[in-house]
């Protein structure tokens, strides 16, 4: 490049630290990305196929299917393609392109997360949501669709608009370390380890955002699911008590697993951070996390698995009818 204070294109260097090995590594995660695609579409289509699951509950889990495939396909198909091939390149304007959808997109899955605590924990037979559960002769009125809608609006505008300026000044910054970004897509520490620039301002609003929409929808969800778990600690019966801790665990280890990853990752002032470290913990909440998503959110959900059955019903007398 000619001009490194502004370069029409950055070099990725993804895995290139395994050599030739790097090629070894393009069939599970492939494997990976195809299943998480696969059960992401499998609870999007159930939830707007089937008239059961036209509740607030399955409205933010389609909301949040749909987000985990969107954040995914920004960073991981071009992961892949880079495991091919030896020269990893993608241009400025592709870069930024990145960054805002991958980060717009993965705060409005935390905060369609936060939505999803305070209507309801998933999964365990005769649940009850935290409104139910806190207010139920005002459920009808706190969670009914208009708030709903209004709550996803929310979380999907916030933070496409809040990244506008991120990006902005992302653009107009000095790049004049080179333009080779040790990662395997356009991440926030890699870009401003780059930039010569005075980032000190743009750390302090990358740390007010991370505040604004991690930590405080972590906040919402934890507060959510001590209510709940109070409210069960009271049940009478020692099953029921059983089968709601025993889907609670699943789904709070969900929970810990995406914010405890994008916390160390985000929630920490500063550029001067360990980019290895960076790349693994960001390959666990772009491949496993999503993976892992459908099959905790779903398995131990009775309402789910009911009408994968119906579906299965279906489908096996339409089988033999056409015989």
């Amino acid at each position: 490049m000619a001009n490194l204070s502004h370069p029409s294109e950055f070099v990725l260097l993804s895995f290139s630290c395994f050599g030739d090995l790097q090629v070894l590594l393009y069939g599970p995660f492939l494997v990976l990305y195809l299943l998480a695609f696969m059960g992401n579409t499998i609870i999007i289509v159930s939830v707007i196929a089937d008239t059961h699951l036209w509740t607030p509950m399955y409205f933010f889990l389609g909301n949040f299917s749909l987000l985990e495939i969107l954040v995914t396909t920004t960073a991981v198909p071009r992961m892949l393609s880079d495991l091919l091939v030896p020269h990893k390149v993608i241009s400025f304007r592709n870069c930024l392109v990145q960054f805002y959808f991958y980060f717009s997109l993965g705060s409005t899955s935390f905060l369609i997360l936060s939505d999803m605590a305070l209507d309801r924990f998933q999964g365990w037979t005769g649940s009850r949501h935290f409104v139910a559960i806190c207010h139920p002769l005002r459920y009808g009125t706190l969670m009914s669709w208009s708030v709903c809608f209004r709550l996803a609006g929310a979380a999907w505008a916030a933070p496409f608009l809040a990244m506008v300026p991120t990006v902005f000044s992302r653009a107009h910054l000095n790049y004049c370390h080179g333009n080779v970004i040790n990662h395997f897509f356009c991440d926030n520490a890699p870009l401003l380890q780059l930039s010569c620039s005075d980032t000190s301002l743009l750390e302090f609003w990358d740390f007010v955002m991370a505040l604004a929409f991690v930590l405080s929808s972590f906040l919402v969800t934890l507060l959510s699911y001590g209510y709940i778990v109070n409210t069960v600690l009271r049940v009478p019966s020692a099953s029921g008590r059983q089968k709601a801790f025993s889907t609670c665990g699943s789904h709070l280890t969900l929970v810990f697993i995406g914010y405890s990853s994008t916390i160390f990752l985000y929630v920490r002032p500063g550029k001067a951070h360990s980019v290895e470290v960076n790349k693994t913990v960001a390959l666990v909440t772009s491949v496993l996390t999503p993976f892992l998503n459908p099959i905790i959110l779903t398995l131990r959900n009775e309402t789910f698995k009911a009408m994968l059955c119906r579906q299965m019903q279906r489908l096996k007398g339409l089988h033999m009818a056409l015989q």
